[in-house]
């Protein structure tokens, strides 16, 4: 039985602006005008002032479109993203126009690399999770999504290694191009009907692997997909998916209830959830510490155990 612990929300509460809005909308489920009220704080107090702060005066952030990470225009604006940051926001809008202005490749992907002759599949996806994001006014943004479409693979998911003989899915491409195409669904809804029925196959490769496992094994296929980071940024792991699914009012799945059971048995006895790990790159600051509970993940793991409340064991 799912319950919420007053002494945990309010710790929540104790937070920045982008966990409060969050907390309000879907732990407590308070009325939109309070929900949207705390979420307009975003911009003008704690985490998200300070990245919007740092921007630089062309547009970008740390003078680069894709690197440095994590403090480049795009790891910028994913986080700005995770944090609420309200769509059209003016300062995102510029770096979203340079994302597409400077990235867009004539395959109809994203390509920032001189290395590559062919886009990105995992940068096309961001970007696109991106520009559908804060509403950036661009035809552009239905050629990435239809380049996104014809990348999907016979087993379901993406991989951005396809261009070089990849077979099987990749984790991580795959939950970018989900979170990718919800966000472009939510933002142009007359796509739904294709864009839901790519993103139901691309579900169906993470439930055949019961999120984490090999299908041909059923060991578990890296440690760290069950290790807990925020921002995730490029990587996968089982809160990011379990996130993703209850965010878009997936339907439970059999494939899910492993996935549940790990995050049930990560949570502390005082009812939090660590930060597991974090990713090594640059960062302009830091919002939370490696081994100390995270207001982020506790946040994220109430949300999926509230959402999927009846079918926990």
């Amino acid at each position: 039985m799912f319950s919420l612990n007053d002494k945990i929300v309010n710790w929540l509460l104790e937070g920045d602006p982008s966990i409060r809005w969050q907390v309000f909308k879907y732990l407590l489920e308070k009325p939109a005008h309070i929900v949207e009220e705390e979420r307009n704080k975003i911009s003008k107090f704690g985490w998200g002032k300070s990245l919007l702060d740092l921007q630089d005066t062309n547009g970008t952030w740390a003078n680069g479109l894709y690197n440095p990470k994590w403090t480049s225009t795009t790891y910028t604006l994913l986080l700005l993203k995770r944090l609420g940051l309200i769509p059209g926001n003016p300062s995102a809008l510029k770096g979203n126009e340079l994302l597409i202005d400077k990235g867009f490749y004539p395959d109809g992907g994203i390509n920032f690399f001189k290395s590559l002759n062919y886009s990105e599949t995992c940068v096309t996806g961001m970007v696109l999770m991106i520009l559908s994001y804060f509403k950036l006014n661009t035809e552009k943004v239905h050629i990435l999504a239809n380049h996104l479409l014809e990348k999907q693979m016979d087993d379901g998911g993406w991989n951005c290694r396809l261009p070089l003989g990849a077979t099987h899915s990749s984790f991580h491409t795959t939950i970018i191009a989900l979170e990718a195409l919800y966000e472009y669904e939510v933002s142009y809804p007359k796509h739904k009907k294709i864009i839901s029925s790519a993103r139901s196959i691309g579900h169906e490769f993470l439930f055949q692997h019961k999120l984490f496992k090999s299908h041909k094994t059923g060991k578990v296929i890296k440690s760290q997909f069950t290790r807990f980071s925020f921002p995730p940024r490029w990587y996968y792991d089982v809160l990011r998916a379990m996130d993703y699914f209850s965010l878009s009012n997936t339907s439970f799945n059999t494939g899910m209830r492993d996935a549940l059971q790990i995050i049930i048995k990560k949570q502390n006895s005082d009812g939090t959830w660590n930060l597991q790990q974090k990713h090594p790159g640059k960062v302009f600051f830091e919002m939370e510490t490696v081994g100390k509970p995270s207001r982020w993940n506790t946040l994220r793991a109430l949300r999926i155990l509230k959402f999927y409340s009846a079918f926990l064991l």
